[in-house]
């Protein structure tokens, strides 16, 4: 600045200076400061973290010091240093190069996917549904005839339910009051008591949360179930939510892969994936016999899973996804119609189970088991299945086609526990043993079919049985309408506790596995 007099003055103003303070000088201070703050949060999230910004601070220095050298070399090229400093540049220079190209790789494959907690709904002791109050009610709302009571008793017979699964509120009343504000209140029960127990197991404020995915196939009211969550919480402005609906048993696994996709492009952040399903307004309330099974077998439960992308927060994750293999069999009319929504004679809506959904959920899980065979299966499986193909197709041998043994793959397996003859059907064709299915049998008779949110109970079956080991593979395997078939694999990080307060089953761990007769009388 220059002086005159003793008083320092100011440079000189342009004209465009003067009009721009002029404009600014109008506005609310802390308007600027707001948006400022605002901007810098939202580009925060795209700085580079953990090994990479340790690589560009290194590679920075590494680049100061060589700048250094050089103005050494141009002071005294000609004495004896001259050669010392030249190597040193060229080391420098070759260090940055290494360092960049590393870099590069590391940008050119995604971060890890880990799976920090697993929250289930542990419906309260007030919803318990024991087969004998599921006939009573069905008895005294004399909306079903003597024949279709009859036929529900035969299915809770057999369906492998025990006696403490839950039902909605609604469902307490007589007659039932299924209402839009009944559902959505059994929505808000099992969801803000899914997130609510995830937040105090994870630790995380709701603000660093930057994507929501919510699955539930019947209900879907609008504003979305996401966005219900997003209220709750009160959210940040530019988390990203997604609601699914439609997608059947096997919407868990599709969430989870929609989940993973956001947080391939969006670095750093948490994403809080919801399965769950609606009874309240579901509830089939006619005499058509294929649309009463759901009846005997769906349940209130729910869950949330947190997601990151952090390679900070490998330490602490239980688990890594290692694969996600999808299949769709919906080009097939007979698959699409396997499980299929619609009215009955009379106008009462039902979800309509064909008698070949069995043979198809067969077919699917085989074009799933092709296409992830090769990623999990090892050398020696792989190639008895090849052989075993190429004699059948090639020289036409009577062989019965080969089934890898997938136990060689996986220490674990958590099967959708969509009924009783889908387990079985699972168990033979993969020829699991009883141990193999017993999360998923035990899943089923405590908490029936609770739909996307199944695997997951068996997920916290196994850690409270203290069976998850650090490096254990897990299968997860998922049905749906469509008709789908869709597998996650993961790798256990850690060992988990197996006492931990928060799991759903923390209440009555040490009364499983029971036994699940063929027929329990009622």
């Amino acid at each position: 600045m220059a002086k005159a007099g003793g008083v320092e003055k100011s440079p000189a103003l342009g004209a465009r200076d003067k009009i721009c303070m002029g404009r600014n000088s109008k506005r609310t201070p802390g308007l600027l400061a707001h948006v400022i703050v605002k901007y810098v949060t939202m580009g925060y999230q795209y700085i580079p973290g953990g090994p990479d910004l340790a690589i560009l601070m290194l590679a920075a220095l590494v680049a100061l010091l060589s700048s250094r050298k050089v103005d050494q070399l141009l002071a005294v090229h000609q004495n004896w240093r001259y050669w010392k400093l030249v190597v040193t540049d060229n080391v420098a220079t070759g260090t940055i190069v290494v360092l960049l190209i590393i870099l590069y790789l590391r940008k050119g494959r995604p971060n890890p996917i880990y799976l920090m907690q697993i929250s289930c709904f542990r419906p309260p002791g007030i919803l318990r549904a024991p087969h004998s109050t599921f006939l009573e009610h069905s008895k005294i709302s004399k909306i079903f005839n003597e024949e279709s009571l009859e036929f529900q008793r035969k299915i809770l017979e057999r369906c492998g339910l025990g006696q403490h699964t839950a039902f909605p509120m609604s469902f307490r009343y007589l007659p039932p009051k299924p209402s839009m504000t009944g559902a959505r209140e059994e929505a808000e029960l099992v969801l803000f008591s899914c997130m609510d127990e995830l937040l105090v197991k994870s630790k995380i404020d709701p603000k660093d949360i930057g994507v929501v995915v919510v699955n539930c196939s019947t209900f879907n009211p609008t504003p979305s179930l996401s966005s219900m969550i997003v209220n709750k919480y009160k959210l940040r402005s530019n988390v990203k939510t997604f609601n699914l609906g439609g997608m059947g048993c096997s919407a868990g696994v599709i969430a989870l892969d929609v989940a993973k996709d956001a947080l391939l492009v969006h670095n750093n952040t948490y994403a809080v994936v919801f399965s769950t399903e609606n009874i309240t307004q579901n509830w089939y309330w006619g005499n058509n016999k294929p649309m009463l099974v759901s009846n005997c077998l769906f349940r209130v439960g729910g869950s949330a899973i947190l997601l990151s992308n952090k390679p900070s927060d490998k330490r602490r994750a239980r688990y890594r996804l290692n694969h996600l293999v999808r299949t769709h069999k919906g080009a097939d009319d007979a698959a699409y119609h396997a499980a299929y929504q619609e009215e009955d004679g009379e106008g009462n809506v039902g979800v309509f189970l064909s008698k070949d959904i069995m043979k198809i959920a067969s077919e699917t899980l085989k074009l799933n088991m092709t296409a992830l065979g090769p990623l999990v299966l090892p050398c020696t499986e792989q190639l008895r299945f090849l052989w075993n193909l190429i004699s059948r197709e090639i020289f036409k041998s009577e062989a019965p086609t080969y089934i890898p043994n997938f136990k060689r793959a996986f220490e674990h397996f958590c099967i959708h526990s969509g009924g009783r003859a889908v387990i079985a059907a699972v168990e033979e064709g993969l020829r699991l043993s009883s141990i193999d299915v017993e999360p998923t049998k035990m899943a089923l008779h405590r908490f029936g079919n609770t739909s996307a949110s199944t695997t997951w109970y068996q997920f916290q079956y196994l850690e409270g049985k203290g069976r998850i080991n650090k490096g254990d593979r897990i299968w997860q395997i998922a049905f749906g309408s469509g008709f789908k078939c869709n597998s996650a694999v993961w790798i256990a990080l850690r060992p988990v506790e197996p006492l931990e307060p928060l799991n759903a089953w923390s209440d009555c761990i040490m009364e499983y596995p029971v036994a699940m007769p063929d027929c329990v009388d009622i």
